[in-house]
This record gives C-alpha cells, structure tokens and sequence, in this order.
C-alpha cells in the first residue's frame, strides 16, 4: 500500500530551500528507509518515539514566514494583544496569492481535464496540500454559489479518489496520493 512505501533518496543535492534541504539531510541520515506516514510524523513532530525526535523540523511555521517575508510576499508586524506583543505576518503581496487562488479555481472549472493523470502534478499536490491543510474552502469562498458548489463537488470527486488506484495509474504522482492517504488517514 501506499502508506508502507518507504522514502527513498534520489539525490541529496542542496535544493537551496533551507527547510527541504534540512529535510534531505534528515532522509539521508536515517540507518532504514521509513514510509512517507513516518516522515510526516517525524518531521511535523508528531511521533511518540523519543529516538526520533532529532529528526523534527523546528519552528516551521516561523521559517516558513521567513522566507516568504524575503521572498516580498508576507510582511512582519507587531500587534498588541491586550499585555502581549504578536508577531503577525499579512499578505504583502496580494497579486501572488491571487495567481495562486486563480490557478486552483481555474483548475477545478475552465481547465477541468475529469482525470487526474491529466492534471499537471504540482496542481494536483496544491489541491491536495490545501485540502489536508484545511483551506480549500477559503480557496473557492470567492466564487459565485452554482460555481463554488461545483469546485467543491469536484474537488471532493478528486480527494475521495483511491489513491492506491491512482498511484499506480500514473507514474510521477505516487508521492502526491501517498500524503494524501497519510492525511486520510
């Protein structure tokens, strides 16, 4: 099953990302292959196992804000909060979200292929990775009623698909259906 498949390392090249490049050197230090759930577990600090907490990334969400802080499309502010200072970061660069948005509302109506092997592979791992992220609904919150009932419906076809069964269908997407029967899980 998807879920047993175990991580392999291609290349351990610096891929210039500092989180997927701490990531790799992760992967690459590990005696055995773990599965795609492992990594997930280890990585977002979700495992019980005290051995392998050196492998969870830390402070993801801040490194994360980081980069797109330099990379001009979030902005740092501080907001009080009654005695506390908070550290926010709001959409400096709206232009960038919207491509973004736009290029997902259009996938699932103007350029709907109804096959996922069709679909261009990073399309397909965004819908996913909204969906397991809580956010798609946001996605298509601007769209009229009939239009956002039909993305939804089938963005809903989509994710309820067997991942097993489209895995197999379709090389080069085996790792995009493996996250999403982990986050399925």
């Amino acid at each position: 099953s998807l879920l047993s498949l175990q991580v392999l390392l291609k290349s351990d090249a610096p891929t210039g990302d500092v989180l997927l490049d701490e990531t790799l050197r992760h992967i690459k230090a590990t005696e055995s292959a773990e599965t795609v759930q492992t990594w997930i577990e280890l990585l977002t600090g979700e495992t019980w196992n005290p051995f392998k907490l050196q492998y969870q990334l830390r402070n993801v969400r801040e490194r994360l804000a980081k980069a797109l802080v330099e990379k001009g499309i979030l902005t740092t502010e501080k907001q009080n909060f009654l005695l506390f200072d908070m550290t926010t970061h709001p959409v400096s660069n709206a232009s960038e979200k919207q491509r973004l948005v736009k290029k997902l509302q259009e996938s699932v109506l103007e350029r709907w292929v109804n096959d996922p092997q069709r679909m261009e592979r990073r399309t397909l791992a965004l819908l996913v990775l909204a969906h397991s992220s809580d956010v798609l609904e946001n996605v298509f919150a601007s769209l009229a009623d009939d239009k956002y009932d039909l993305a939804m419906n089938r963005t809903k076809d989509l994710l309820d698909m067997d991942p097993e069964v489209e895995a197999a269908k379709a090389k080069g997407t085996e790792m995009i259906w493996a996250v999403l029967a982990a986050f399925n899980k």
